[in-house]
């Protein structure tokens, strides 16, 4: 029988929808090269896998120096007590790394009998969880300057944030100041998140991290929760998909959160939390599904993990600063022109801080107890007890009875500060963090931050150098402590291969090394209390023996390489330091040149130190 043509075109229409619809289902990349080569889609930024940053985790019971005691001082008032000063005004968030500072300052406004006021400073601390915000008061700080205001009255003359997202808060910001020729700069810490800020995610991330593709998680891209996160991706080798408005089922997605509160709200709003439907990527290019998504993980801090876990549950600490306990100091940032002119005030403003952090510090707990109520009144939110409670840490049930942990905080005096900034001969851990963090926000927002400025421009350690020619500090700064080689556990947390060149047959280490010397020193600072495994390897070229020996020459020259540089974060009780020679390569039977090359490293490898 002959088909009529309206026929031929019913058959060819069916089987183009069955071809349609079975690569659609069946071969969703082709289908998607072949939908791009008809119909060209617009171009959508890749996910990719995140630098690579293999800063180790930290230990969760490696002990530290114990507190330095102190004469108490005397608690602080509550009413105004030296408001016939010039204010000073301070923009900070909820935070109880400020613990110090809060009993430093008494009150909202300095207190009568406060350490501020001792010290001739009358500061307003204003509660501002807005980054944003927190930038135009510094520039409207910087115009009334401009305008002749020697000391201004719009704006405030300080900010505190983390200092692991201090390149992304202040290279926009310096731009704009540029213009009156000033610059905004970090001059010192009042404390560290030591557990608060964290990755929240399902529980089967931890166990199995290749679960958590497909994630969409709610947070403020480019601070330090949005670093633990991306951080925690780049060591399970899990992309990253920086476009907010696309979902990528093979990576971390994002719902941009107005801050850390937003984010936690987004995820308890409701059962479901905070959905979208979302164009679906693969491989940066859009496939031509859409998909509903919820929001099933939360980057944020204290109190944004408590209401995670008291409003809904269901969500773990996958990775928090009581691992990474280096990653983020608070930084106390000010406006330099404005600093310079008055530095007097600006010293006596950190040296209160820093007092005031050696009596929260204090076994009795009475400053702690004082500096609570404080903050209660200050951050408008919570009670005494609230504030008490979190800034230690605690693992409770949450409302669907997992364990999490929530809260975990420090201060800073002033050893503290010169250990932090490496003004006592050791790393300078701010800037370790602020690199590192800094080119990952680079790396996938560069509109939001088109270079990471250096390191020189956005810090001013003048004033902590002033205060410890003057005062000399009384106290210890809470370093970690190694007794010797201790046990390790079986929990191994990072081992990467480093190529250090070094001068054939010798353990003389090669110039061309010395950009890997320096970021394994960074790294390896930022986790300050791992035990540090050094395996020398050669290839077969020589004699066995030889080549044993020369593997273990060459571990001990990277340890004394980094000893020489900072023997406060580096003490040789740190190392364990092996030879394995040419009896573990990675490329056998070595054929070429490059085999050779490979099985010629050092392998890095830290460990959790035992309780």
């Amino acid at each position: 029988m002959k088909l009529k043509p309206q026929a031929w075109v019913a058959i060819v229409v069916i089987a183009g929808a069955i071809g349609y619809f079975s690569i659609k289902q069946f071969a969703p990349d082709l289908f998607a090269n072949l939908a791009a080569a008809v119909a060209p889609a617009k171009p959508v930024a890749e996910s990719t896998v995140p630098p690579e940053a293999n800063l180790p985790e930290l230990p969760k019971d490696a002990p530290l120096a114990a507190p330095t005691p102190v004469a108490a001082a005397p608690m602080p008032g509550e009413g105004p007590g030296c408001a016939n000063l010039g204010e000073v005004r301070a923009h900070i968030w909820a935070w109880n790394a400020q613990m110090g500072w809060m009993f430093a300052n008494g009150g909202v406004q300095s207190t009568a009998g406060s350490l501020m006021c001792q010290r001739g400073v009358n500061l307003k601390l204003l509660r501002q969880d807005d980054v944003p915000k927190m930038r135009e008061a510094l520039i409207a700080f910087a115009t009334d300057l401009q305008r002749g205001n020697a000391n201004p009255t719009a704006g405030v003359h300080f900010v505190a944030i983390m200092g692991d997202g201090v390149a992304g808060f202040i290279q926009p910001l310096n731009v704009e100041l540029a213009k009156f020729g000033m610059r905004a700069q970090v001059i010192g810490s009042a404390g560290w998140s030591r557990g608060e800020d964290k990755f929240m995610g399902l529980p089967e991330w931890r166990t199995d991290p290749q679960k958590a593709r497909g994630a969409l998680v709610a947070g403020y891209v480019g601070d330090g929760d949005w670093n633990i996160a991306i951080f925690w991706a780049s060591r399970n080798d899990i992309c990253n998909n920086p476009d907010w408005t696309t979902y990528d089922p093979e990576c971390l997605n994002w719902v941009n959160a107005e801050n850390y509160v937003d984010a936690a709200q987004k995820y308890v709003m409701s059962a479901e939390g905070y959905c979208e439907e979302r164009p679906v990527v693969r491989k940066g290019k859009k496939t031509g599904d859409k998909q509903r998504v919820c929001v099933n993980g939360v980057v944020t801090w204290t109190p944004g993990d408590v209401t995670v876990a008291e409003r809904k549950g269901g969500l773990v600490s996958v990775l928090s600063t009581k691992e990474n306990a280096s990653q983020m100091p608070n930084t106390i940032i000010g406006v330099d022109r404005w600093m310079q002119a008055n530095r007097s005030t600006v010293e006596s403003m950190l040296a209160a801080i820093f007092a005031g952090s050696d009596q929260v510090k204090q076994a009795d707990g009475r400053a702690l107890a004082r500096a609570a109520a404080i903050s209660a009144t200050v951050y408008g939110e919570q009670d005494a007890a609230y504030w008490e409670k979190y800034f230690y840490g605690v693992s409770v049930r949450d409302a669907k009875g997992l364990s999490v942990e929530l809260g975990g905080s420090a201060v800073n005096n002033l050893a503290d500060n010169l250990y932090l900034f490496g003004m006592n001969g050791g790393t300078n851990l701010f800037e370790a963090t602020y690199l590192t963090f800094g080119n990952f926000l680079q790396h996938y927002h560069p509109d939001m931050l088109p270079s990471v400025p250096p390191v020189r421009e956005i810090l001013d350690t003048s004033y902590l150098a002033a205060l410890a020619q003057r005062e000399q500090p009384t106290t210890k700064a809470d370093t970690p402590v190694f007794t010797g080689i201790r046990p390790v556990t079986s929990e191994q947390l990072s081992s990467q291969q480093w190529r250090i060149e070094f001068a054939s047959g010798s353990d003389a280490i090669l110039p061309s090394s010395q950009t890997q010397l320096e970021q394994l020193q960074r790294e390896l600072a930022i986790a300050t209390k791992t035990m540090v495994d050094l395996e020398g390897h050669t290839d077969t070229t020589g004699d066995v023996n030889a080549n044993q020996d020369l593997s273990l020459r060459r571990a001990h020259a990277i340890q004394r390489w980094l000893q020489e540089r900072d023997g406060v974060n580096f003490p040789a009780a740190r190392f364990r330091v092996t030879g394995f020679g040419e009896s573990r390569p990675i490329k056998f039977p070595e054929t070429t040149a490059a085999d050779k090359a490979v099985n010629r490293r050092v392998e890095i490898i830290t460990h959790r130190t035992a309780s």
